[in-house]
């Protein structure tokens, strides 16, 4: 009996080396990632930048503490606000942590307006971490079960509905809007274009914040460096983890406008986070990712591989939607598909399926052409199959 604590459903495989896209077992089997970690390993697997940045910080300084000034952490944010247009930044270890001082920032907020009961709005069918309050902003009744009284101060409303929004503007202790760009657990929902700039224009005439969510999509994965960018905007707060270390534990707050200097000492605070180890990985992510033009690639190449996949189910009536951006793909069946990710495992590809019913592709930057095209060739035959005898 093991003794860890069974928490995961986990699939009957043990990985103990990774190159680029593929990922070899304990027998020697290869297999093709398309799931990269959930979206974390982006530049794939054992990349020798971020190998050599991680042996070389190893073997001089891990971890001092926030305790005192840490250079890398300091250069780490003046990348990440350039990039990003924000102001300010606080590391964290996780997306649930970014997120939950994400919500801290949106309570102080309220505080200093003399808010005393303040709501955050949030997303149906959203995903914002496994922590009490990240929990209970996530827009899924499963994730709530067991864990009753949930934290106060979130109000729900459908995703991609504007009008739902503007329904609240006159709730007075309404103070902030935490929403994904696009929904990753929930299914590979994309918004309407201009939804999250009419977000943007909803809290600026209501004195809110605008709080995004991209522990998913963030770092490129949507083929812009943020999610949000594709709406031209700038947030007040953004949430980063996920790709922002390539398997190294990272995650980011970052704060703009009216969310700056909202947390003074005292009021958060980490023992790991932002320490050297992690932001020498994430800086070589960024600049490989920089250096090798990986976001202009998964812009294009992410559009190819979703018309690549809309065409092989053209004639599959059981394949009720496909939807994405860039390398972040849904395949929603019309029944749920779970089993489908256990069939990909014995054909060599390694998938995802959320919601019951979608297939969430995920592929990493890395990815050749030719691996390309086994996964449209596995995933499409797979489904093919499926539907056929279901």
């Amino acid at each position: 009996m093991s003794k860890l604590m069974n928490t995961y459903a986990r699939l009957p495989v043990s990985f103990v080396k990774g190159q680029g896209a593929l990922l070899q077992d304990t027998e020697g089997k290869s297999y093709l990632d398309a799931v990269s970690g959930i979206a974390v390993c982006s530049l794939g697997h054992a990349h020798p930048a971020i190998a050599e940045a991680i042996c070389e910080q190893s073997q001089t300084l891990l971890h001092t503490s926030n305790l005192y000034q840490i250079d890398k952490q300091q250069q780490l944010a003046e990348k990440l606000c350039d990039l990003s247009g924000m102001e300010q930044v606080f590391f964290c270890n996780s997306g649930a942590e970014a997120n939950e001082a994400s919500i801290k920032i949106a309570r102080k907020y309220a505080n200093q307006k003399g808010i005393k009961h303040p709501k955050i709005i949030v997303m149906e069918n959203s995903f914002h971490g496994r922590t009490l309050a990240t929990l209970s902003a996530t827009g899924n009744p499963k994730v709530h079960e067991g864990f009753y009284p949930l934290v106060e101060g979130f109000e729900r409303v459908p995703f991609d509905n504007i009008g739902a929004v503007e329904a609240l503007e006159q709730d007075s202790d309404i103070v902030a809007i935490l929403v994904e760009p696009v929904q990753g657990e929930g299914g590979v929902h994309v918004p309407q274009a201009g939804y999250l700039k009419t977000l943007r224009e909803i809290c600026d005439r209501n004195d809110w914040l605008l709080m995004i969510d991209e522990i998913q999509t963030g770092i490129g994965r949507t083929g812009k460096w943020f999610a949000y960018q594709h709406d031209d905007i700038i947030p007040d707060v953004l949430s980063l983890a996920k790709a922002l270390g390539n398997g190294m534990p990272i995650g980011a707050t970052l704060a703009a406008k009216k969310a700056t200097d909202i947390l003074v000492p005292g009021n958060h605070g980490t023992t790991f986070g932002g320490n050297l180890l992690a932001c020498s990985a994430a800086a070589a992510v960024i600049n490989t990712l920089e250096v090798h033009n990986y976001i202009e690639h998964v812009a294009q190449k992410g559009e190819q591989l979703l018309q690549d996949f809309i065409e092989a189910f053209t004639d599959i009536d059981a394949v009720v939607n496909i939807r994405g951006k860039g390398y972040m793909i849904g395949i929603q069946l019309n029944q749920p598909c779970g089993e489908l990710v256990s069939q990909a495992l014995e054909k060599g590809v390694l998938i995802n399926v959320t919601r019951g019913d979608t297939i969430r592709l995920l592929p990493p930057f890395v990815m050749t052409q030719e691996q390309t095209q086994q996964l449209i060739t596995v995933v499409s035959q797979l489904v093919k199959d499926f539907t056929q005898t279901n």
